[in-house]
């Protein structure tokens, strides 16, 4: 298959876990690629996600790993026969890959988990929330690419409004809910979007107030994307280093832990909108 200049971060987790399955097999780069009839160089640029993989090389290249795993070979190739050119390709050159990246993991997700204390997540935002958001970044961002941010933004809710939409949980601390980005209207409508949007059965919107003891929950915002099977999830979690992918078995568990422990503290979905409902009407 054809090189590609760059891979998107669906093709580089497929080459992550091709090569997770060399490595478990004891396998070098250069012996693998022996038995496929291939350079090193090739397997390199496979593993790394510049080269594509078709169906038939890449069963022979997870028998020759010994791998018996079905239901992860099925979703391996599933990935690598994938062709979708979805809606954000549009934005390709004009906005950073993270965000088509987060469009792409978003539109082949099973679910979608977020916990945020800052600011409300980014698939129950207004147009005007979102627009107020990338607004107060230092440096500021040029009008232009703010406006293709903000429609960028409004064009992840597809997976929210598709006709089989994907279930959705939001844990969202009060601090995030009170906190004004925006004057006071725009604060009061995207409360009553967060209310309207929970009403939905694929939407979970779950509070942690301030009035709770013992709450060290996390330090950071968390996401957490389902895969095909669990072994393919994808998180993310804000650092001082900054936010990347996160893909390992250990760190998915670590995050899928703090999930857990963060809903278990939130209030369940009802009083939730109680709580919402009552801050909206102080503004």
């Amino acid at each position: 298959m054809p090189r590609r200049q760059q891979a998107t971060a669906r093709q580089a987790r497929l080459g992550t876990e091709l090569r997770r399955l060399r490595e478990a097999a004891g396998l070098k780069a250069t012996e693998a690629a022996a038995l496929l009839g291939t350079t090193s160089v090739q397997m390199s640029q496979t593993e790394s996600g510049i080269a594509g993989v078709s169906e038939q090389r890449l069963r022979r290249m997870a028998a020759n790993y010994a791998c018996v795993d079905t239901e992860l070979i099925d979703a391996l190739v599933a990935m690598a026969t994938d062709r979708t050119r979805g809606w954000w390709e549009e934005y390709r050159g004009q906005l950073p890959t993270s965000f088509l990246d987060l469009a792409e993991l978003e539109h082949h997700a099973t679910y979608r988990s977020d916990f945020e204390f800052m600011f409300i997540p980014g698939l129950l935002q207004t147009e005007e929330y979102a627009r107020a958001a990338f607004a107060s970044r230092v440096p500021s961002i040029p009008e232009a690419e703010l406006e293709l941010r903000v429609r960028h933004r409004m064009q992840r809710k597809t997976i929210l409004n598709r006709s089989t939409p994907t279930p959705y949980r939001a844990l969202i601390h009060e601090a995030a809910l009170r906190i004004r980005v925006g004057d006071r209207a725009t604060a009061r409508t995207q409360l009553r979007q967060v209310l309207e949007l929970s009403e939905a059965d694929h939407i979970t919107v779950q509070v942690i107030p301030f009035d709770l003891d013992g709450f060290g929950g996390t330090w950071s915002p968390m996401m957490l994307a389902g895969g095909a099977i669990p072994k393919l999830d994808t998180g993310t979690r804000d650092a001082p280093d900054g936010t990347g992918l996160i893909d390992s078995e250990a760190q998915l568990d670590v995050l899928r832990t703090l999930f857990r422990r963060v809903e278990v503290a939130s209030v369940d979905a009802s009083g939730s909108r109680d709580i919402i409902h009552a801050l909206s009407k102080e503004l």
